[in-house]
Parts: structure tokens; sequence; C-alpha cells
């Protein structure tokens, strides 16, 4: 073996074993604005205390260690990590382009190395949970989460919905019969409760740990009982379902069938979200600022504006109706100017745009989140016998969710990700 080959196993050995000693070691984070997303209540002058990954005790007079390692941001708002229920990290669509293009000429590797950057870009931006919810080539989230785990990169905690379920034909239209059936790269089909059970076994053996239907992309979709079917066979695993749905009896039939999220809903009546409230189903609503829609087919088509106006209503009426909400982004367009963290920060926008204040859009990001991820007992929180997945920033997010727009201070499973205070 040359030198250089055993120069970099060394360096790799390195970095794991580095990241999992400061996992380790005990932190004491000095933090001048504790905030509970949950009440909207904020703490002064704590001191939180974390071992082993997890915050052993929250306080305004806790004993501090010897030997710990002390971070200072008495000046900063500190807060439980940001949570996103929906993001694609290993795809990118071309705008106004066909995704079967990237069937053809995207490997699942390729995929896979780019969730591995984006992993870690959403990370250093300040989320560290996510539900990544499809489009993923053959399984390459799967590959991108056991190597995170596995300490050779850094990202965040992440729900993998593996291959898509849906009715036959996935989420494209228009390919000829002697093409063969090219969106089965991403999606599962499945046309009966008996093969949507089927679907779900499959991604959970190839390492899914979440679900994701697609039930309106075409004239046909889901059935109450089909949905139903989705929501036992997934619990069974103890595993939640989303469903990707527009509006219309679609969405009543998800609703019906106990699906713990609709995603998008752009097209939901105000009765589709009064039976959301009554059933605690949650709107991941994936709201698309117009710049983000512009980039998209959306602007090719130009009813980008249209999209965004019908997109803050739906926003808008949830909010004042009390439909349970959870943020989720949906960035799938790389634009030129923003990385994957910048672009799902970038979506507060519409949530502005719609009324919402502050400091509920911040426990959308946060409290609902874990909640719906059914992860409230173990992160979403800054409490002892809790993950410690912290963020901080220099401005108040409660009083301008903007704020978060510039995370100075990233912590992961008490391993110190990004500091930029250290440097000021």
């Amino acid at each position: 073996m040359s030198s250089i080959r055993y120069f970099l196993i060394a360096v790799v050995v390195i970095l794991i074993y580095s990241g999992a000693s400061l996992a380790q070691e005990s932190v004491a984070l000095r933090a001048g604005h504790l905030i509970d997303p949950a009440t909207g209540e904020v703490s002064h002058n704590q001191i939180i205390l974390v071992k082993g990954g997890e915050i052993t005790s929250v306080g305004a007079k806790e004993d501090i260690p010897d030997g710990a390692n002390v971070i200072d941001l008495s000046d900063a708002w500190v807060m439980p990590g940001l949570m996103d229920a929906h993001v694609h990290l290993t795809f990118n669509a071309p705008a106004g382009g066909s995704f079967v293009m990237e069937y053809l000429t995207e490997s699942t590797g390729f995929r896979a190395l780019r969730g591995v950057r984006n992993a870690r870009l959403v990370l250093e931006g300040g989320f560290t949970t996510v539900k990544d919810i499809g489009n993923s080539a053959n399984y390459a989230m799967a590959d991108v989460r056991r190597a995170i785990a596995e300490g050779w990169f850094v990202g965040p905690t992440i729900f993998d919905a593996g291959k898509i379920i849906a009715p036959y034909g996935g989420q494209v239209s228009g390919i000829s019969p002697e093409q063969g059936q090219p969106w089965q790269y991403e999606y599962l089909d499945a046309d009966s409760p008996e093969d949507i059970r089927k679907a779900i076994r499959k991604n959970i053996y190839y390492g899914a740990n979440t679900i994701k239907l697609v039930t309106d992309s075409n004239t046909y979709f889901y059935s109450e009982e089909e949905i139903r079917a989705a929501v036992e066979e997934a619990g069974r695993a103890g595993m939640k379902v989303a469903v990707h749905s527009f509006g219309g009896q679609a969405a009543t039939n998800v609703i019906l069938g106990g699906a713990h999220a609709i995603e998008h809903g752009f097209g939901l009546t105000d009765e589709h979200l009064k039976l959301m409230k009554e059933h605690g189903t949650y709107l991941v609503g994936t709201d698309f600022p117009l710049n983000h829609l512009e980039a998209m087919a959306f602007g090719q088509r130009n009813n980008a504006k249209e999209i965004s106006d019908q997109i803050i209503d739906r926003l808008r009426r949830a909010y004042e109706i009390g439909t349970p909400m959870a943020f989720g982004t949906d960035a799938v367009v790389d634009l030129t100017d923003m990385n994957r963290a910048q672009m799902n920060i970038d979506f507060v926008r519409s949530w502005i745009a719609a009324g919402v204040p502050a400091p509920e859009i911040l426990k959308a990001m946060t409290t609902h989140n874990s909640i719906l991820f059914g992860i409230e007992d173990e992160r979403g929180a800054i409490k002892a016998g809790l993950k410690a997945d912290i963020i901080a920033t220099s401005q108040n997010p409660l009083e301008d969710i903007n704020a978060l727009r510039q995370v100075e201070f990233v912590m992961k499973d008490g391993a110190v990700i990004k500091h930029e205070r250290e440097d000021q």
C-alpha cells in the first residue's frame, strides 16, 4: 500500500474519531437568551450542559463540570435546531425541464454525492433534522444516511422515504409504451391496498424510515381504503405516512384515510383545512416564494404569480382556521445565488406574506415538526434528556424570523458543527 493511501486512511480515521470525541466531551453553553419555541417564552442567562450528545441540564445556576468546554453564547439567541419536513437532498430538477432526463443522465452514485453535499449545507444552515421525501434514485438517501451514521460525513438526522409510492406512472406522463417504465427509478407503482403494503415493505427493506405516497398526479387517485392500508402497514413498523395531494376528493381521501400529513395542498378548501384540524392531519405546505416558482416550470408557463398568490392565500387560511402546520420546503431547482440551506430558509417569505407571526413560524420549524416526525421525546426542544441539537443567532427570531438567515452556531448531537461567533 502506498504512503499516500496510508495518509488518506489516517486522515479519514482522525476525522471520524475526532467528531465522535467532540460529541462525547462535556460542554457548557452560556445562553444569553434561550428560546422555547413551544411557548414563545425566553429565559435569560441560562447554562446548558451537554454530555454524550445529550442535554444533561438547563438552568441559571448550573455547576459547570471541571474540564468542560465552555462556549460563550451570552449575547446570542439560542434555540433548538430547525427541522424541514419536505426536502429532496439528492435531487436537482432542471428548470422547466422533464424529470425523465434526470432518470436517464444521473446515476444513483451521483445522486448520493449531491445528497452528501446538501446534507452538510442544510446542517450548517441550522437544519438539524429533515425529512427527505423521495426522488433519490435507487435508494441513494439510504446510503447517505448510513455514511452520516458511520461518521464519514456530517449531516442532519434524516427521515428517508425511499422510493415514492404512487398509482401507475409515478409523477410523469407521456412516456411511450416502447420506452418502458423509467419512472420506476424513483417510484413504486402500487394500484391496490395489497400493492401498497408490498411497496411499503420493499421501501423499509431497502432502508426507508418514513413513507410517502403521491395520490393525484394523474386523473386517477387513491381511495380512502388505499390510504388507510398505507397508514396501517407503515404503522406496524412505527412509521408515519405523508401524501402528496393538491386538493379535491383525493385530499379528502387522504385525510379520512388517516395519513399524518398532506404535502403541498395548494388547492385545499376551507372545508379540507377544517377537516384536517379535526383529524390532526398536518399541512406541510411547501410554500414556494415567488422567485423559486419563477425559476421552475411555472416561470416558463407565466403563471408563477398566480401560484404564489394561491399558496399565500391557502397558508393564511390554514393559519386562521388552526390547521396543524409543519414547515416544509421542497427546494428542487438550485438557484444561482443560494445554496440549499439558504433556499430552505427563504421559504419564510411566504409565511410572512400570509401574516403568520414569527413565533408561530419558529414553532412550525421546531415543535410542530418534532411532533409530526414522532420525535418530540428525543429532539425539538432544549431540555434535559433530549439530544443536543442547538443553534444560535445574533438577532431575535421571535421578532423577525429573518434572523434565521444568519445562523452563527450549530450543534448536532452534542458536536459543534459551526461556530462563527468564535471569530468575532
